[in-house]
C-alpha cells in the first residue's frame, strides 16, 4: 500500500511504500522507498498519512528493479602469492555502484 510521508530532505510530502518499522526510545522510524523520486528514507510514524483514493492511482515515476542474472563481484587480493581474483561477493561495493550510475546518466 501507497502512503504519503514528509522527507526532510526534499521538504514536501511524497508518495511512499512502507519498507520497514523500527522501534526506537522516541517513537517509531520507518524505512520508506520514495516511489516518485527513486529514494530511500526514513520518517518517524508521526509523518505518515493515509493516500487518499484518487491520488493512489496516479502510476508510479519511479520503479524497484534488479539486472537479470547479474550477480555483485568483488577485486580479492592475496598478498602473500601476490594474486589478484575476480569472485563473488554478498553486495555490490560502492564504485561498482557510482560507475553503473555514470553509465546510466
Amino acid at each position: 500500500q501507497v502512503y504519503v510521508v514528509f522527507s526532510e530532505e526534499l521538504k514536501c510530502w511524497c508518495r511512499a511504500l512502507v519498507e520497514s518499522v523500527r522501534c526506537q526510545a522516541d517513537g517509531y522510524q520507518l524505512s520508506c522507498f520514495l516511489v516518485d523520486y527513486a529514494k530511500y528514507c526514513s520518517v518517524p510514524s508521526e509523518s505518515i498519512r493515509v493516500l487518499p483514493g484518487a491520488f493512489a492511482k496516479i502510476p508510479h515515476r519511479a520503479k524497484k528493479c534488479r539486472l537479470h542474472c547479474t550477480k555483485p563481484l568483488t577485486l580479492r587480493i592475496d598478498y602473500c602469492e601476490n594474486t589478484a581474483k575476480i569472485g563473488p561477493a554478498k553486495r555490490w561495493d560502492t564504485a561498482a555502484i557510482q560507475h553503473f550510475r555514470k553509465l546510466l546518466e
